[in-house]
């Protein structure tokens, strides 16, 4: 692992900046310091986060000016008698391929004083792909699936997947209330005379499966009847995990029994750590590891019929990268501890499925997210062709265009040996556009019916008459 080695720096500080505490008079009474230090003169966190204590010496109480997104800043009392403030900085881990850097500015008075702060990188450096030059050979795509025991209706699948690739594209929709329905699925027949050739589900609600007794609101991903449905009239499955965590050891036991107040996956809505996840030994290993064996259970059934799943887990991992002053801000948690942890969670989530499960049946899927200036970040994230079928970007724009950006850049991240798909769409991107311009998107999955003003009902028929669109109804038999 490649390390970045940071000298220690003088502090520059205001016209003239001292690092050392203040002296005394001969009474033994602290003369008034003259500039604004620190103890200690620079702070380097580990690679795995933590916090640090901070003496600061000024002639009044000194006032934070600027600090670096990465580092937070806890204000401690401030001993007038001997002109010191004590603070706490501290900063979650950087498992990213990239060391932070930065200084926390004071003031007091006329006085200013910065503080280098700076953190390891725990990724080995990726070169970023070029999103205004890929490289992209041509046809290319790998001839199977990653997973050498594939079952015969997943290698059906994904030979089918290469045979339409920049000929047509699969229509998509994904599931909406306990998200193991075809309510979605019907309403576009209903609305146009036709059906999604692939059907999106979410084990979001995997914590309350099977729901505790006595609920109103019931869901059950033991009943796999959309799925089977789905597949028996030659449509594709699709399966994606919002995966909902306990902040801590007792919101997990109150779930047991059934009050899940203290789960979510949003990372500001949880503490969960991952990095704590990925450890034998703690709770959130264990919690992990038990939800990866129920997960598995329910997939387990869609595989004991002969049902072959387009798996989606991990889902914009990076949420919006490093953008807006921010390191490591994703949306979900899975995300939060950086590139290096997340990869480790996909392997293990590969290992356990297929491994220790024997899940045969499914077609992994990398899924990115379309943040303008993000493409520089995804070569890091990427878990490597080795563990990866299909490469998804999630894409919400205000228009219905062909999406060169996001297309050029989602096939250099695997140098086009992975066939790339809109994995999400708010507005759908017109087919017939993106396979005009060149854009091999193997399918696009609308994420609802109501959310998106450019889907109306004209468009969504337009689309599902298209000649450069398969529904359900001509899907070939892949069982």
């Amino acid at each position: 692992m490649k390390r970045y080695l940071i000298s220690a720096l003088a502090i520059l500080v205001g016209l003239a900046v001292s690092c050392t505490k203040p002296g005394t008079s001969g009474e033994g009474i602290p003369e008034v310091p003259k500039s604004i230090s620190f103890d200690p003169a620079e702070v380097v966190f580990p690679v795995a986060g933590g916090s640090v204590s901070l003496i600061i010496y000024a002639p009044e109480r000194p006032v934070l000016e600027d600090c670096p997104a990465w580092v937070k800043f806890k204000e401690g009392a401030y001993d007038k008698t001997k002109y010191k403030m004590t603070a706490t900085l501290s900063a979650n881990s950087n498992y990213s391929c990239e060391p932070e850097m930065g200084t926390i500015v004071f003031s007091a008075g006329s006085l200013s004083g910065s503080l280098k702060v700076s953190q390891d990188a725990g990724g080995d450096p990726v070169e970023p792909v070029d999103p205004e030059d890929p490289i992209i050979p041509a046809d290319e795509y790998d001839a199977a699936l990653t997973n050498p025991n594939a079952s015969a209706e997943a290698k059906n699948v994904y030979e089918f997947l290469l045979s339409i690739a920049g000929e047509k594209m699969l229509s998509g929709v994904q599931s909406g209330g306990t998200a193991n329905n075809n309510e979605r699925v019907n309403q576009i027949y209903h609305m146009t005379g036709k059906h999604p050739a692939l059907a999106g589900y979410d084990y979001i609600f995997l914590q309350y499966s099977p729901t505790p007794s006595g609920w109103s609101w019931v869901v059950n991903y033991g009943d796999i009847s959309a799925a089977k449905e789905q597949w028996q009239n030659n449509g594709l499955v699709n399966f994606m995990w919002h995966w909902n965590v306990p902040s801590s050891k007792a919101d997990w036991d109150n779930g047991k029994t059934g009050n899940f107040n203290g789960y979510n996956f949003y990372s500001d809505k949880t503490s969960f750590s991952i990095v704590n996840a990925l450890t034998p030994g703690t709770w959130e290993n264990d919690f992990i590891l038990q939800d990866i064996e129920k997960v598995a259970g329910y997939l387990k059934l869609l595989q004991d019929e002969g049902i072959p799943v387009i798996w989606r887990p991990l889902h914009e991992a990076a949420g919006n990268y490093n953008l807006y002053g921010k390191t490591n801000n994703a949306w979900f948690w899975w995300g939060r501890g950086g590139a290096a942890a997340c990869k480790q969670l996909w392997k293990l989530l590969r290992d356990k499925l297929e491994g220790e499960y024997g899940l045969d049946n499914l077609i992994w899927v990398w899924t990115l997210d379309a943040t303008p200036g993000a493409e520089k970040e995804w070569a890091s994230w990427y878990p490597g062709n080795d563990v990866v079928d299909i490469v998804g970007v999630d894409i919400y724009a205000d228009d219905t265009d062909a999406k060169e950006r996001q297309y050029k850049a989602a096939a250099a991240l695997s140098a086009g040996h992975k066939m790339v798909t809109v994995s999400e769409c708010g507005n759908i991107p017109e087919p017939i556009k993106c396979i005009a311009a060149g854009e091999k998107w193997c399918w696009f999955m609308a994420w609802d019916l109501e959310s998106y003003s450019l889907n109306t009902t004209a468009y969504w028929k337009n689309v599902m008459a298209s000649s450069k669109v398969i529904t359900r109804e001509n899907m070939p038999s892949l069982k």
